[in-house]
């Protein structure tokens, strides 16, 4: 006996509800259990690359003085050596060129799937105004999954910077201590931000997931009090935006420069990816065995979102012991200059060892007369130099660095 047919036609409104839902989701990239699957119901085994000092500047990438390593201390930097309004002009062009289309194309090039971006909270969401969403973070993320989209690119959006800070280190522009996890304004900061980016974000597939933040707490007992509120803080703003989208991945990373999983239990959400980051320690099994037993024991993905920074050699090494293992990773950095590891080196240009001689002198208010009174660098040819910076970062500028993709396993641009 059938039901009434009012009663069949709700079903089947339901029935095919479901089924479109069912066919929206898999256009999306999946967890399934351990693995991940692509949109084509495939194994995605992830090969990517850390957007670094784009919209998140670091004095390592840039070869300045240790006084200037965070991206607020470089911004001050700049605007001492050339003025507030042309530090705005330089700003503008430096994100259009630091990462482009082309830079982009030649990830796909070399056979790269994926890239993870690194933003500040600021860019999208400015200190003075906490409830206003503008800034030139929205376009720059806008554009680089576009590009990506184009590419056949994955993305990873990767707060590397979080209201309050989420470290208290140079690393998320913060002042030295992470005040997120005891300021709950920061934290309803996070929440809204997260939930604006995903009601952006939420239809397009070309974003992988949302990496929610960058190496929270660093390797310091002062800090073990603080490791269990970072759970607690993630759910809320997972809870958050699952309100609003329901198909993308959230990534979470472990304390102690996300080293460190054991804050962590059993998933609270069915799409979680857990992000663990590698540097300069033991590139063989022995070394990422916590996360491997981790992965084992709920069942659920792991990734190496960043490492690097070493020899070619150790990079080969660390990378066939994570593909080994099945694991994706995104090592780090894509650019930065007088360095070859990476995908390209920015070339100095002439000059430069001035600017970097004005970084290593004494910062500070009072002593900004006598800094331009010296002949380390007049405010004119301040100017030249960083014109010529912003036009040495565009990739037809730029070195590729045949040795340090051969250590991932990849190849130089095709042509």
């Amino acid at each position: 006996m059938y039901p009434p047919f009012p009663i069949r036609k709700l079903i089947l409104f339901f029935l095919s509800f479901w089924i479109f839902s069912l066919g929206f989701s898999q256009q999306f990239v999946r967890v399934k259990g351990k693995i991940l699957l692509a949109p084509d119901g495939q194994e995605l085994h992830l090969k990517g690359i850390g957007l670094g000092n784009w919209l998140v500047q670091e004095g390592y990438m840039w070869g300045l003085g240790r006084d200037y390593s965070a991206p607020h201390e470089i911004q001050d930097l700049v605007r001492e050596l050339i003025g507030e309004d042309n530090a705005e002009r330089f700003w503008e062009s430096y994100y259009a060129n630091y990462v482009s289309a082309a830079d982009i194309a030649l990830l796909k090039s070399c056979g790269f799937n994926s890239v993870r971006v690194p933003f500040d909270y600021r860019l999208l969401n400015p200190d003075a105004l906490p409830d206003v969403f503008a800034g030139p973070g929205w376009k720059a993320l806008d554009d680089v999954i576009r590009w990506c989209k184009a590419n056949k690119l994955f993305v990873i959006l990767d707060l590397h910077c979080a209201p309050g800070g989420e470290t208290g280190a140079n690393i998320d522009d913060s002042w030295g201590y992470p005040f997120l996890y005891e300021t709950p304004a920061s934290q309803d900061r996070l929440i809204r931000l997260w939930t604006r980016i995903a009601e952006r974000y939420r239809d397009d597939p070309t974003v992988l997931g949302y990496d929610l933040m960058n190496e929270p707490l660093p390797h310091r007992e002062f800090y073990d009090r603080l490791v269990p509120m970072l759970e607690p803080i993630y759910k809320r703003v997972t809870a958050a935006i699952r309100k609003v989208d329901k198909n993308h991945i959230i990534i979470l990373e472990g304390p102690n420069w996300d080293s460190n999983f054991d804050g962590f239990h059993a998933p609270f959400d069915s799409r979680l990816v857990y992000e663990f980051h590698h540097y300069w320690s033991d590139p063989t099994v022995n070394g990422i065995k916590p996360f491997l037993e981790f992965r084992d024991k709920y069942q659920v993905p792991i990734w190496l979102g960043e490492s690097g920074e070493n020899t070619n050699s150790w990079v080969d090494s660390f990378r066939v012991t994570l593909e080994s293992n099945d694991i994706g990773w995104s090592f780090w950095p894509y650019k930065k200059i007088r360095s070859d590891r990476g995908v390209v080196t920015i070339k100095a240009p002439e000059g430069w060892s001035r600017i970097v001689a004005f970084s290593q002198s004494s910062p500070g208010v009072e002593t900004r007369e006598a800094r331009h009174d010296r002949d380390s660098i007049p405010p004119r040819m301040a100017m030249e130099v960083l014109d010529s910076w912003l036009n040495r970062m565009k990739l037809d500028s730029c070195q590729v660095n045949a040795g340090f993709l051969e250590a991932l396993g990849l190849h130089g641009p095709q042509k």
